[in-house]
């Protein structure tokens, strides 16, 4: 087959940052995804498709493990630009210390995207159209669920439905507050009173009384979390300005409306003293 991985060896993980990054909202796989693509810019697109996040589907990596040169593989990257499969670009994201880095990323939707969907993508809006891979949401929250297990803890903390749904968004603060399952756990079960007569209130109590702290805020994010890159120039476009089929105005071949060049200052000096002629001032003295 025209897109055939070598049988030789694993395909390759790429180095952080740098692989494969599927973007939100897809279409499910058909058999026909790519068939408003040239023969092989389709199989290179069916191959990029089957790979994982996180491999590495750099032109030198793809050349390898498919039957095409660099030269072909490229020239399909940019058709898949183009065609609104691929982009490429940096990606804001917070360091353990807490700054922010910029990454480099590769992102891959197979349902073509117009470049106001990419744009929207980059300034880190969810744009219409992408609920369809949602996974449908549980009928029963991560909150409801540990309390209704509370039993199995402890069969002296056994709650009802009720008891559950109404406790439930004092749990879900805890979560809010990065606490675990476990930590929650912990919490409701150790240092029982004997008996226990109301074991609701006591949850409720507890959850309240040791209710962990607040984390710090993150730090502030950029107002643009992404910048794509041109496809051609690598350049982002500036701040402002769209992609157009993953190409700048410069690569586009749009002319630049450059700013006038600065006069000299004799010249500026010269239509000064024209301007105070005309108003019937006196020329002013240049300095020697």
């Amino acid at each position: 087959m025209a897109d055939a991985e070598y049988s030789d060896a694993p395909y390759p993980v790429a180095n952080p940052g740098y692989g494969k990054r599927s973007v939100p909202g897809q279409l499910p796989p058909t058999g026909d995804d790519f068939g408003h693509l040239r023969p092989r810019d389709a199989a290179i697109a069916s191959f990029i498709d089957r790979r994982r996040d996180n491999d590495d589907i750099s032109l030198k990596t793809l050349a390898k493990y498919t039957v095409y040169g660099q030269t072909a593989v490229g020239s399909a990257l940019r058709a898949l630009v183009a065609a609104g499969h691929l982009r490429r670009g940096l990606e804001a994201v917070t360091s353990e210390s807490g700054s922010t880095l910029w990454v480099t990323r590769t992102w891959w939707s197979r349902t073509p995207r117009n470049d106001a969907w990419w744009d929207a993508y980059a300034k880190g809006e969810l744009p219409a159209g992408t609920a369809e891979s949602r996974p449908p949401r549980p009928t029963r929250s991560r909150a409801y669920i540990l309390l209704a297990a509370l039993g199995r803890e402890n069969p002296v903390l056994s709650l009802s439905h009720l008891d559950c749904t109404l406790l439930a968004p004092l749990v879900e603060e805890w979560f809010s507050r990065d606490a675990t399952e476990r930590q929650v756990l912990h919490a409701l079960t150790v240092g029982l009173p004997v008996p226990v007569h109301h074991p609701a209130a006591l949850v409720r109590r507890r959850l309240r009384d040791k209710l962990p702290p607040a984390p710090p805020p993150p730090p502030p994010r950029p107002d643009r979390p992404r910048i794509l890159e041109c496809s051609e120039c690598g350049r982002p476009p500036g701040a402002g300005v769209t992609l157009r089929r993953g190409l700048c105005d410069r690569c586009r071949g749009v002319p630049r409306m450059d700013p006038p060049p600065a006069l000299p200052p004799a010249r500026v000096h010269a239509l000064a003293a024209e301007a105070r002629a005309a108003a019937g001032r006196p020329p002013e003295r240049t300095p020697v």
